[in-house]
């Protein structure tokens, strides 16, 4: 195993002990963030993930999350995916998603926007990830949520919170001469209908129920075929003009 010298204070982050909670992630992220580059295009999905975990976490709804340990428990289980592809990444492991290697392939190509890379580390993170985050979290918390459940009505609030945050946490990103064009000739929203969080998210919900329905060989071929679709439409994104 071979660490480059620029990625080992990344992946001295990634390697420690495992965060136990949201604010442990956030703290990890935060260091991650000040780690990185600016031309370094993993730092732009770190950022839009930390000011959407951040927006989360610091908004709840009104009348409060219907389960927020096991709201809590995701986002950890969820964040842990992440580090963890950076870690095998980073080390070479063969056991790196296809989906993550859209991005971090691309980490330092030239001519790709800040919300592409953002984007393209989203849909990664929750077209591959998210399913195996809801079946292990809700392994360890002993359940089997349904569209009726208050897991559901939480998971469904945060998408409404997503829906709000996206567009203005994207705009943030979208800074100096590669942003301004960006906002210019409406690459924003042009990813935004190519690339839909919430349905992004639906799909992860209802896919994380049928791979708790399969099994064996079918379970890998399926894992397999998932990853490889997300691989494609990452790659399409760092490449939309």
């Amino acid at each position: 195993m071979s660490i480059s010298a620029a990625d080992q204070p990344l992946y001295q982050i990634v390697t420690e002990p495992e965060a136990q909670s949201v604010d442990e992630v956030l703290a990890k992220m935060q260091r991650i963030d000040k780690t990185l580059d600016d031309n370094d295009g993993l730092k732009w999905f770190n950022r839009l993930y930390m000011m959407v975990t951040e927006e989360v976490d610091l908004r709840p709804p009104m009348a409060g999350w219907k389960d927020a340990i096991w709201l809590d428990k995701l986002d950890v289980v969820f964040a842990s995916l992440y580090f963890q592809a950076l870690r095998t990444s980073i080390d070479k492991a063969a056991d790196t998603p296809n989906a993550w290697d859209a991005l971090m392939e691309a980490r330092f190509r030239g001519g790709i926007d800040r919300i592409q890379y953002a984007l393209a580390g989203m849909n990664a993170h929750i077209n591959h990830d998210l399913a195996l985050a809801l079946i292990e979290t809700n392994r360890q918390s002993g359940i089997t949520p349904t569209t009726a459940s208050p897991q559901y009505v939480d998971y469904q609030v945060v998408n409404e919170l997503l829906q709000a945050v996206m567009p203005r946490a994207l705009e943030v990103l979208a800074t100096g001469i590669l942003g301004q064009i960006a906002q210019d000739t409406g690459k924003i929203g042009r990813l935004l209908a190519f690339w839909n969080i919430c349905k992004a998210r639906d799909l992860a919900w209802d896919y994380s129920n049928h791979l708790r329905e399969i099994h064996g060989l079918q379970r890998v071929l399926g894992l397999a075929a998932q990853d490889q679709v997300t691989g494609v439409i990452g790659r399409a994104i760092l490449v939309c003009v």
